[in-house]
């Protein structure tokens, strides 16, 4: 059997409404290749259920195709007819699934778009059923989606007959840095970390990388040769998910290779500023961008279209626009090893430093909940003015209490010297913040030499190697 990692949240969230006494219609989506499929098939294993895989098919063959397997359940009607008349009775038919030892029935509906783009009526067909029969039977009836768009702006929408409905709804999201690493238990830490800054925390993706070889296989392989799986990913998503497909290819290349703040970005791409503010919220719900400010700003200061930045929240979007977009015409003339020799890997470290970052911010994260930190923190992140930047900020609610820490990805190991440079920054800066309390930290990927070591015992400065992060 196939290895399944992590996803505890998801099956745990899931497993408590299967417990339920009550009917359950869950709501799980998230973009493609996030795990739905898999996590949902692994939380099916050994319970009573039924899972259909909807297709980009006329309503018709579809209505037929979910009949024949319903009916293969051994239904009352399958003694009689082989296909139903209508979606009503298909899905009034759901409520005949035959229990066993009197547990909750599942019923999978994955790909769920494909079915309701087909026939508009769909919605209110179960909206409908579901209010008058199927909520009282001991069913959980799970819809699953791949189209962001459609789920969030017409399935989970006010105006469709669904809303409100639904008694669970899930968004699955990338596996954190802790998951991503089990995908190659023998890797040393440096190449787990890259790993998932390049391929972030996306099942399918990891699952390409092969731990027999090394990384320069692995990207040259799986990312840069032509024909290869990932090659063409993005494209294939972008073109799934929105219209003109160059213009968001222009937006997001410009972000991947540094044009973060608006003006920026605009005189990349020389788009309107009216339309490029469309385009960029249309990434953002996609969860392809995201816009971030530093972690103590006000209110106000948010409100300030200047001040923000933009980012590729989707790691393998920002190395496959950095790496792969720009040097097409190279990749498909199967230069792809030279590409990654002078190109790739003389920027890599470069390149893995920004997620590396918000690796150290989820390691603070699992801290955090687990109380093992001076204070339980309300809001982490970055922090940066015109004069200064700190690469990590944790506060509590009344900022009467700060973390400050430094995130290094470089080969060597961290010296004294760095460490008095980090205190000396991050001290005469934050102590402006109403004299709080300052806690330091430091990340290394190397680690550090026995002299930085010994002036962190004396400045109190908490220092975190690579291999700590994945200790938990």
């Amino acid at each position: 059997m196939k290895t399944f990692w992590g996803r505890e949240e998801e099956l745990s969230f899931l497993q408590e409404k299967y417990e339920s006494q009550n009917g359950e219609l869950v709501i799980v989506y998230g973009r493609r290749r996030i795990g739905k499929t898999e996590t949902i098939s692994h939380f099916c294993l050994n319970k009573n259920s039924v899972f259909f895989t909807c297709t980009q098919t006329e309503d018709k063959n579809q209505l037929k195709n979910f009949s024949q397997k319903l009916l293969s359940f051994n239904l009352p009607q399958s003694q009689y007819i082989t296909e139903f008349s209508n979606w009503e009775q298909a899905f009034l038919a759901i409520k005949d699934i035959p229990h066993s030892n009197q547990s909750k029935n599942i019923v999978i509906i994955d790909e769920f778009p494909y079915m309701a783009r087909e026939n508009s009526e769909i919605p209110s067909i179960l909206q409908k059923l579901w209010d008058t029969e199927l909520k009282n039977q001991n069913l959980m009836l799970i819809l699953c989606g791949s189209s962001m768009s459609y789920m969030e702006k017409e399935i989970l929408s006010e105006k469709n007959p669904l809303y409100g409905r639904a008694t669970g709804i899930y968004k699955m999201l990338p596996m954190p840095y802790s998951d991503s690493a089990k995908f190659f238990p023998n890797w040393n830490s440096r190449n787990k970390i890259i790993a998932h800054a390049i391929l972030g925390g996306v099942p399918y993706y990891l699952s390409q990388f092969d731990e027999t070889k090394n990384l320069k296989e692995n990207i040259c392989f799986n990312i840069l040769r032509r024909g290869s799986i990932l090659y063409s990913e993005p494209e294939f998503l972008i073109r799934q998910e929105l219209r003109e497909p160059a213009t968001y290819n222009t937006i997001i290349q410009a972000i991947a290779t540094g044009k973060t703040v608006f003006n920026e970005i605009q005189q990349a791409t020389l788009i309107e500023k009216g339309k490029l503010s469309v385009y960029l919220k249309n990434l953002i719900e996609l969860g392809i961008v995201s816009r971030e400010f530093p972690v103590l700003s006000t209110k106000k200061e948010k409100q300030n279209a200047q001040r923000g930045i933009y980012k590729l929240r989707d790691l393998f979007f920002r190395f496959w626009y950095r790496f792969v977009f720009p040097n097409y015409s190279s990749i498909e003339f199967g230069d792809w090893e030279n590409i990654y020799d002078t190109i790739v890997e003389p920027q890599l470290n470069e390149f893995v430093s920004f997620p590396f970052e918000d690796i150290c911010i989820e390691w603070f994260r699992i801290q955090n909940k687990k109380r093992n930190l001076p204070f339980i923190f309300t809001q982490i992140g970055r922090w940066w003015d015109k004069n200064i930047e700190i690469d990590i900020i944790a506060t509590n609610e009344d900022k009467s209490k700060i973390i400050s820490a430094e995130c290094k990805f470089h080969n060597t190991p961290v010296n004294d010297f760095d460490l008095g440079k980090h205190l000396k920054k991050d001290l005469s800066n934050l102590k402006k913040k109403d004299n709080a309390e300052i806690y330091l930290w430091y990340f290394s990927l190397s680690g550090f030499t026995k002299e930085a070591m010994q002036f962190a015992r004396e400045k109190d400065i908490h220092l975190v190697s690579a291999d700590e992060i994945f200790a938990m």
